[in-house]
């Protein structure tokens, strides 16, 4: 029988692949969009993340999501510095959602209050990606619009309290596969992990229709 972590990467495969492949984000990648996209995504990032950590507190000592409430994953400190960058000082006072990533992060304010297992998945969904795929981002942005490595407008994507990423997602995985949880709740929390790619391809195609590429 499959693992619980390896039941949620195979059931979820198809909605990553989505997420990972939306025109806004080969657009992106591809240097094909200016660096105000990119400042209006890490916008975006901001809320989902507010969402996320601001819901940890609460969580710490629930059964069921505690031990993934991990400090050196928080991501708010650095996304805010990066923001700095991007927008100036005064980022907060022109700090706007979209439609989409509203109800993105509403989703997640909603499971960290009511369903911690739920909660789990919007984590895994979020934190595991930007540890592995972000790191592409990063190296792209970095050679696109001139970040210094690893520096102000990429530490997002700099998780520098892991020392050993692989270790450390062998670790989350354990993580998943010793989570309490029945047969039931399992699977209510793989379908909450596919809920969170699409969320976060809703936000990618709002992006893509706020910063449509030009022929």
């Amino acid at each position: 029988m499959d693992s619980f972590s390896a039941l949620i990467r195979t059931a979820s495969h198809e909605q990553h692949v989505e997420a990972e492949s939306s025109a806004f984000m080969a657009d992106l990648l591809c240097g094909r969009l200016g660096v105000d996209a990119y400042a209006r995504y890490t916008e975006q990032l901001w809320f989902v993340y507010e969402a996320l950590e601001s819901g940890a507190a609460r969580l710490a000592s629930d059964p069921v999501a505690s031990p993934f409430v991990r400090p050196e994953l928080f991501r708010l400190a650095a996304l805010e510095r990066d923001l700095e960058h991007l927008r100036g000082p005064d980022w907060r006072s022109a700090l706007t959602a979209l439609p989409a990533t509203r109800v993105y992060a509403d989703r997640v304010a909603t499971v960290a209050r009511d369903w911690p297992a739920g909660y789990v998945a919007h984590h895994y969904t979020r934190y595991v990606g930007d540890l592995s795929g972000g790191q592409i981002i990063r190296d792209k942005a970095e050679r696109t619009w001139g970040f210094a490595r690893k520096g102000d407008g990429v530490r997002f994507y700099v998780f520098d309290r892991i020392a050993n990423p692989a270790a450390f997602k062998r670790e989350y995985r354990a993580l998943l596969d010793a989570v309490p949880l029945d047969d039931l709740e399992k699977q209510r929390v793989v379908t909450e992990c596919k809920r969170a790619f699409a969320l976060n391809t809703d936000v990618f195609r709002a992006l893509g229709e706020e910063f449509p590429l030009s022929a």
